[in-house]
């Protein structure tokens, strides 16, 4: 496979974590040797641990997939402001280098939406540019999807990014009207392509990747 994603959300809880562990899980059946990357995390580290449990390399240091830890659940700029410390992209970068130069896929998760501030003057928007890879969005399938999907694609092509297409992930146990057609509306008013579009708990399969 050989390529690099990073997994924007159109906000918080859309299901980006969801959604890159159900690929690992895949790439693990299919022979693809991938890694996930947690850049920031706030809060805790279950999610990290998760995603390392699914790439099954349950001794990988949880510092290279996870190099900036902060405990408060809060956005990074101020969790990181509550602790004395400050963000270091180069961190990241170095971090993301070493899993790239090892694994045919990375899937890098972003924090929360694509304009999260991380520092003063920065937001996870920066750190997606310092590492170049095309953009997978994942988005909740419920009402008002088509205006966050298209928004957040606005903002990723003013970065000079490519954006290789939507997950949609539905998260509610009901279906309506608006999950039902916002694949084609994304679709018809984006050009972008729906790459997989799934209920909460169902698999997913890395050929979408392609």
């Amino acid at each position: 496979m050989n390529q690099h994603y990073f997994i924007a959300g159109t906000g918080a809880g859309v299901g980006k974590s969801y959604v890159i562990n159900a690929l690992l899980r895949s790439c693990q059946a299919s022979g693809v040797k991938a890694a996930g990357f947690k850049p920031i995390t706030c809060g805790d580290r279950t999610e990290v641990r998760n995603m390392r449990e699914a790439m099954k390399e349950p001794t990988l240091s949880l510092e290279l997939l996870n190099p900036v830890y902060l405990r408060a659940a809060t956005d990074p700029l101020m969790a990181a402001d509550l602790e004395r410390k400050s963000i270091d992209v180069e961190e990241i970068c170095r971090a993301w280098a070493e899993l790239t130069a090892a694994y045919e896929l990375v899937l890098t998760e972003g924090v929360y939406g694509w304009l999260t501030p991380i520092a003063p003057g920065l937001t996870m928007a920066d750190v997606a540019k310092r590492m170049g890879s095309p953009v997978i969005l994942v988005a909740d399938n419920s009402h008002g999807a088509a205006g966050q999907v298209a928004l957040t694609y606005q903002a990723i092509q003013a970065a000079g990014l490519e954006c290789a297409g939507v997950i949609l992930n539905h998260a509610s146990e009901e279906w309506d009207t608006a999950a039902v057609t916002n694949a084609d509306l994304i679709e018809r008013t984006t050009g972008l392509p729906i790459l997989a579009s799934l209920i909460q708990g169902d698999e997913l399969d890395c050929s979408c990747l392609d």
